[in-house]
């Protein structure tokens, strides 16, 4: 009961300091994970020799993602500042930049075939919302039924990552397979909700795009985030100027966009000399 109302407090904290939605989630969720696996109240401050041994267990055991590991130590250092008012200088515990590996991304023919197995309407608007206009999993979760405007054709992403909100195109087939789904499982609050109302899993969606890729018989190592990675690829590939995409994928840096550079099959050997076109 304790540790629910501190976190509690940590969240309202966060909040105050105008932290986006996504982020105080993000904290609470790695917070409330590793007080538990750590058996910690967090009443009073955590030894720092606990947090890098739970920091090793994590890596070894469970193999996790180098954001996830930066979520993991912010939420604590967060959580001392904000709530113990205590000093954790564990920022040593950072991972270190990894360079900007090249995404793996599906061909449109791959993302054609992946949507045709999927029979589930619901399922199927999820993943296409996604791959539409290139949203993170957790926009397409927090994504509400105000925010799609079909007067406009756009779609509304509120305080993404870096609290920031962006517009994106709205697909006229996307909003075609909406207005079916809507009509179907009428969502009160969130475009996709879960059984028992809320927001649907990150958990859910992982599995959905698991089974499509299985059922579709792609071996790739593509992940419900591939189709944003494959989104910025097809555009960049039919001309579109990179800052568009740059702007539709909510980057702050051009230079985050241009890694898709590398992967586009539109390259320097099909570029035409300007004398061919007179």
């Amino acid at each position: 009961m304790l540790q629910r109302k501190l976190i509690q407090k940590f969240e309202r904290r966060l909040k105050a300091q105008r932290f986006s939605v996504n982020t105080i989630s993000n904290y609470s969720s790695a917070l409330k994970m590793a007080l538990k696996e750590m058996k910690q109240s967090g009443v009073k401050a955590l030894p720092l020799e606990l947090i890098e041994r739970y920091i090793n267990y994590k890596i070894t055991e469970h193999n996790i993602s180098h954001s996830y590991q930066r979520s993991i130590i912010a939420a604590l250092i967060k959580y001392h500042d904000l709530v113990l008012e205590k000093n954790l200088p564990a920022e040593y515990l950072y991972p270190k930049r990894k360079q900007n590996k090249i995404p793996d991304v599906l061909s449109q023919n791959e993302v054609r075939k992946l949507f045709s197995v999927i029979t589930n309407i619901k399922h199927k608007a999820i993943l296409q919302t996604i791959y539409s206009g290139g949203l993170r999993m957790s926009e397409v979760l927090n994504l509400k039924v105000c925010d799609i405007d079909s007067d406009r054709m756009i779609i509304k992403i509120r305080q993404s990552k870096g609290a920031k909100d962006r517009e994106v195109m709205l697909a006229e087939k996307l909003l075609s397979l909406l207005r079916e789904y809507v009509t179907e499982y009428q969502p009160k609050e969130y475009l996709f909700e879960g059984q028992k109302g809320g927001k649907y899993s990150s958990r859910s969606v992982q599995q959905i795009m698991k089974r499509a890729l299985k059922k579709s018989n792609n071996t790739k190592n593509a992940t419900v985030h591939t189709l944003r990675h494959s989104f910025a690829t097809h555009l960049l590939e039919s001309g579109t100027d990179l800052r568009y995409i740059q702007e539709f994928l909510g980057h702050q840096s051009i230079q985050t966009t241009e890694i898709y550079t590398h992967v586009t099959k539109v390259g320097k050997s099909n570029v035409k000399s300007p004398l061919d076109t007179l």
